[in-house]
């Protein structure tokens, strides 16, 4: 007497996909059913993902080695020991940072900021921050560093005539930008502590230039995009 032998093939899926699958093999009507299990591997995923996973480490290290080379540009390499104890020290008096004391400045004084620097009056320290209004005129506002309180401020005068030229530079440098002088700030603020922020409105690319200062007092220069606010090292002095 001949056997009919039916064989159903569970999850086919895992056998495609790599995985284990079970058959039912029936020989007539009063024996059981035999099954067998069959496991399928599939290399080539498992290739896959190997190959995304070394792609991944690579692309790490790639940016590493990149922010490890911009972080040397932008050193000043020429600094000797004194320097690097007077940038200790400044880095040390700006409990505000200046991305603060900007925001204080413009709180004080409406308009848009175009630089902030750490001052060294004698033997104190104050933010210094240039404010251009509305309405053309600037504004110098002078921030505690230690507790963020406006000390004063006073209107700059144009004594050499040149103002007009200059606004017009600036407002034209600034025309279209997304990033803040408060924004570059705190973009650079992931190198070091950042002791001045000024816009470059001569060069071609024109950015905000920032410096900070590391905590054994190595300075370093940075230029931050206008429109991204991408930070990378400054070499327009090499």
């Amino acid at each position: 007497m001949k056997r009919n032998i039916v064989i159903a093939t569970v999850a086919a899926a895992a056998l495609i996909g790599g995985g284990t699958a079970t058959a039912i093999a029936v020989a007539g009507d009063d024996e059981a059913p035999a099954k067998k299990t069959v496991t399928v591997s599939n290399d080539d995923n498992d290739r896959d993902d190997a190959q995304d996973t070394d792609d991944t480490a690579q692309d790490r290290a790639e940016d590493k080695a990149e922010d490890k080379a911009e972080d040397q540009a932008a050193r000043d390499t020429d600094e000797d020991a004194e320097d690097k104890a007077e940038n200790a020290a400044d880095a040390k008096a700006a409990q505000i940072t200046a991305a603060d004391a900007i925001e204080a400045a413009l709180k004080h004084t409406s308009g848009t900021a175009v630089s902030a620097d750490l001052d060294d009056e004698g033997t104190t320290y104050v933010w210094d921050v240039d404010v251009l209004t509305g309405g053309g005129a600037w504004h110098s506002v002078q921030i505690d560093p230690s507790t963020g309180k406006v000390l004063g401020s006073h209107t700059e005068k144009d004594d050499d005539g040149d103002d007009a030229a200059e606004t017009a530079q600036i407002r034209d440098a600034l025309k279209g930008s997304s990033v803040t002088a408060a924004e570059a700030a705190k973009a650079a603020a992931a190198k070091g502590t950042v002791t001045s922020v000024d816009l470059d409105e001569e060069s071609r690319d024109k950015a905000w230039e920032v410096d900070t200062t590391a905590a054994n007092g190595t300075g370093s220069d940075w230029r931050v995009a206008l429109d991204t606010g991408k930070v990378t090292a400054d070499r327009t002095n090499d």
